[in-house]
């Protein structure tokens, strides 16, 4: 007889700010990116599995590049553009993450940005058809000169809000998204079933189990449920 698998203990932390990603941890797209991304491995040869493994979390140009290295990086840059367009226009599938709207909704007079790989166009195509509302202070694609899991995004993001980095808590679900957090020096809340592999300082399976309460302090409180 096998004993259960033991129930997470409950968790709280303390920030400053909340710095969200979108794909994996407000939207879950991954029935578009599977879409574009398993197309265009096939016609560069690759096996569709595999790229997958790393497409989540990055800029597509740096997907690009750890896929086919050596290729000169305006060729990878050129063809991100392409896929950016793909992706923008297609939406089918794109739903919000279980818990996201009320999430949002508990955060939206609490200091929180958006800190996604994705551009601004993309991510308010997908904002858009998950019905979530679009932080006010954002960090897209074109705000940064390098992708995740370069630290970048997160720290401009606590920049804008006017926050230290370890006052800040990120909210990922990818291997490159968690290790930009942490090298960004703030603590981690892994969202969803990728982010459990990568040992972020709390997971969640989704945004459900995540209450959100703002300190007599002016401090943001998060508290996992079990």
């Amino acid at each position: 007889m096998t004993a259960a698998a033991a129930t997470p203990a409950p968790a709280t932390l303390t920030a400053g700010a909340l710095l969200l990603d979108m794909d994996g941890t407000l939207v879950n797209s991954d029935a578009v990116v599977e879409r574009v991304w398993r197309r265009w491995a096939a016609r560069h040869g690759l096996d569709p599995d595999e790229a997958l493994k790393v497409v989540h979390g990055r800029q597509g140009y740096a997907t690009m590049a750890v896929l086919l290295p050596g290729r000169p990086m305006e060729e990878n840059h050129a063809e991100n553009r392409e896929l950016l367009a793909e992706e923008t226009a297609d939406v089918d599938g794109v739903v919000a993450v279980p818990g996201a709207p009320a999430f949002l909704a508990a955060l939206a007079s609490l200091p929180h940005a958006l800190v996604t790989s994705a551009d601004a166009a993309l991510a308010a195509a997908r904002m858009g058809a998950a019905g979530l509302p679009m932080p006010a202070v954002r960090v897209t694609a074109e705000c940064v000169g390098a992708s995740k899991p370069d630290p970048e995004g997160f720290l401009k993001g606590a920049a804008e809000l006017g926050f230290a980095p370890e006052d800040c808590v990120v909210f990922e679900d990818s291997e490159a998204g968690i290790a930009a957090g942490r090298a960004a020096g703030m603590r981690v809340v892994g969202v969803g079933p990728r982010a459990a592999a990568f040992a972020p300082d709390v997971h969640v399976p989704d945004l459900t189990r995540i209450r959100v309460e703002a300190a007599p302090d002016g401090t943001v409180r998060l508290r996992t449920a079990p």
